[in-house]
């Protein structure tokens, strides 16, 4: 906020001052060692000094480095352990907590369903492109694996949405790009709140999500970019369609994840 001065004259005007922003020192202290962190002066694994030692190096209060390391520990920079060999170790923020982010602001905004589908639309077949170009057998393994639980015809309802969810997880994080993984993480997450019902899952549904997954993995065995972008970009599109016919609900209540 600015200071307005003004000059003292013969007319008796006084020298006026505006109330000033004056940050707390908690947040300034986890601006500083969030900085540090960010620039690897402390790497991941780095435990920080006890808190007394922190209190006697930045002559804070103990509230104060409390306050700051809290903070940290909720951006995920700094994970808190208690107990003989506990204390605060530096953390690298990863894909988890770009989808914690992502995942408040659809809780916080109340992001329309029709809004999640397009997104996904969007980046999915990104995310299928670059795991045909990047996968590994282990990807692959992963990959097979769920198909095989999608295609499982005893599996509950239950069973097969989290297989789906999980299977769309592991086409992002076949990317082997953190923020493509985060994004997928919370948009498939969200949508398998908003459809989580039997109305919308039937056997003919499953059956297509099967064959559609399949032929998606296919590609990517075989590092056909074109035809994976391609094919996910079908079945997210049919799929969208599908919700958008069945769906009469313009909101959606997210759980926490």
């Amino acid at each position: 906020m600015s200071l307005t001065n003004k000059a003292v004259t013969t007319t008796g005007v006084r020298a006026t001052l505006t109330p000033l922003q004056v940050p707390k020192a908690s947040d300034v202290l986890a601006d500083d060692m969030r900085e540090r962190i960010l620039r690897g002066e402390f790497p991941e694994g780095t435990s920080l000094p006890p808190e007394r030692e922190l209190v006697a190096q930045t002559a804070m209060s103990r509230t104060t480095v409390r306050e700051a390391l809290r903070i940290l520990e909720v951006q995920g920079l700094v994970q808190i352990r208690t107990g003989r060999s506990g204390g605060a170790f530096v953390c690298r923020p990863g894909k988890e907590s770009v989808a914690n982010s992502v995942n408040l602001l659809i809780r916080g905004r109340h992001v329309l369903l029709a809004d999640l589908l397009e997104t996904r639309e969007a980046i999915e077949p990104a995310c299928a492109k670059l795991a045909a170009k990047h996968r590994t057998d282990e990807d692959l393994e992963i990959l097979d694996r769920l198909n095989d639980d999608i295609a499982n015809e005893s599996g509950s309802l239950a069973e097969f949405l989290q297989a789906n969810v999980d299977w769309h997880t592991a086409v992002a994080a076949a990317s082997h790009n953190e923020l493509l993984s985060g994004m997928m993480l919370a948009l498939s997450h969200s949508i398998f709140d908003a459809t989580n019902n039997q109305g919308f899952i039937d056997s003919t549904v499953r059956e297509t999500t099967a064959r559609a997954h399949r032929s998606i993995t296919k590609a990517i065995r075989d590092r056909d970019q074109e035809a994976a972008v391609r094919r996910m970009t079908r079945h997210v599109h049919s799929y969208a369609k599908a919700v958008v016919e069945v769906e009469d609900r313009t909101e959606i209540e997210l759980t926490e994840h």
